[in-house]
């Protein structure tokens, strides 16, 4: 006699731990549900959560997360605002408020319900069972909108690891819940491992070899940085969708992607802003946002390097929003947990030409730091920001006199490369030079002029 689980017909198509490949297991997650789709795109009903207040007319919450679910690639049928206050602690929702999303989302054709919250592994399946729908909440759409915009080798390690340790607790959701091995008390056996457990093992296996690889590609990163130890460093940070990727292209008149969407921008770019007085790096990084994934934040602490290196960090403020100010708190918080709170900072406050009515108190919410007001729409107002950065690098540059012998062609290549030159004198023995430049760049050049000297 044989004891064994019978076949689910929703088990049929799903990849067991030793067969196909995690990309099929990640497709089989975003689509676990027949879902209508409008081309290759689902349709979803959106549930904004919370109750912050709109300005001028905007509800700015729900346009965020409209808007990720765009760049997510799904097509938005129908949203709402949702207040639960507390939350069920099973389905997040009341019985009666599951059964009307329910009802509004088969009547504008969707299949995804997408909720503006932070939902447990257990509140999703039991909403999924409540609502008829497939479930995904805040975090699960911002994993997707970062899977899609993931070019390099970097950010794409980056993002799966994020999405395994997601989908570990979440593997019951796709249906695998079920006996794998029979067993019984005649044939001297247990049941044996079911086909979630073998998958959650092999996911483990999987994550110990991303992070390994990762390890490597941080090392390698670090050498990489440690050849610009002589440049100075400016880093664009602001929340997503601040404009930074476009002052990148304004400043450096390079072509970088720049479109307005969600996390356009996951790796870190940089390019010279100029070679007059050693070079000067800017850094385009990944934006912030608000409740932002704690793993997502682990994860991407790597990519977020420049920032602890940098010189200058230009905290870049998209005006035209209406929760600017908000956008701005949650910037700091991020940088305080990143711990370079401390570093010099220039605000750009970004995107004037699109602010109707006089311009806030800009002085105020500065305070003591320099600041700017931007638009890429007005090349003046590009060039005012590029000076404003070189001056505020070079603020803590040292001046000093070096002599240069004739015949240390290595070290005169050296000092024009890292410093500027503000004066030069010829001798018969050699060149005596006025530099500015970095404190650690000036004090390391003063003592190879002296070795050549002696």
């Amino acid at each position: 006699m044989r004891f064994h689980s019978d076949p689910v017909e929703e088990h049929a198509e799903v990849p067991l731990a030793d067969e196909g490949r995690w990309e099929a297991l990640l497709e089989k997650w975003s689509r676990r549900r027949e879902r209508p789709a409008v081309g290759a795109q689902s349709v979803c009903y959106v549930v904004c959560t919370g109750d912050r207040p709109c300005f001028d007319g905007r509800d700015a919450q729900l346009e965020e997360i409209l808007g990720l679910v765009e760049a997510h690639g799904d097509v938005v049928g129908g949203h709402e605002r949702q207040r639960c206050d507390p939350p069920n602690p099973r389905t997040w929702f009341g019985r009666g408020t599951c059964a009307a999303l329910a009802e509004r989302a088969h009547a504008c054709g969707a299949s995804v319900l997408v909720v503006d919250a932070a939902l447990s592994p257990s509140q999703a399946r039991n909403l999924e069972d409540a609502t008829g729908l497939a479930v995904q909440d805040r975090e699960g759409i911002i994993l997707g909108v970062f899977r899609r915009h993931a070019r390099s080798r970097t950010a794409s390690i980056q993002v799966e690891i994020a999405q395994l340790e997601y989908l570990r607790p979440r593997i019951r959701g796709i249906g695998l819940d079920m006996d794998q091995q029979a067993g019984g008390i005649m044939m001297g056996k247990g049941a044996g491992e079911t086909a979630s457990e073998l998958m959650a093992r092999r996911l483990d296996d999987r994550l110990v070899q991303l992070r390994r690889a990762f390890e490597r590609l941080q090392r390698s990163g670090e050498q990489q940085r440690r050849r610009r130890d002589s440049c100075q460093r400016v880093a664009l940070v602001g929340y997503t969708n601040a404009g930074k990727t476009s002052l990148m292209n304004a400043l450096t008149g390079t072509e970088l992607s720049a479109r307005d969407r969600p996390f356009e921008t996951l790796d870190t770019t940089s390019r010279c802003l100029t070679r007059h007085g050693g070079d000067v790096l800017i850094s385009d990084t990944v934006g912030f946002i608000r409740d932002l994934p704690e793993r997502l934040m682990a994860s991407f602490a790597s990519t977020l390097a420049e920032l602890q290196e940098a010189t200058l960090l230009a905290l870049v403020v998209d005006l035209s929003d209406p929760e600017w100010a908000l956008h701005l708190d949650i910037t700091l918080g991020v940088l305080a947990c990143l711990g370079v709170q401390e570093l010099p900072r220039l605000y750009v406050f970004h995107k004037a030409d699109r602010v109707t009515g006089a311009l806030p108190a800009l002085a105020q919410v500065a305070a003591a730091h320099p600041w700017v007001v931007t638009s890429c729409q007005d090349p003046a107002s590009i060039e005012a920001l590029k000076e404003a950065l070189l001056r505020e690098v070079r603020r803590a540059h040292q001046v000093a006199t070096l002599f240069v012998p004739y015949a240390a062609r290595a070290l005169s290549a050296e000092v024009h490369h890292g410093c500027r030159v503000l004066h030069t004198e010829a001798t018969d023995e050699g060149l005596r030079l006025t530099v500015e430049g970095p404190a650690s760049v000036v004090a390391r050049l003063v003592q190879l002029a002296a070795r050549e000297v002696a």
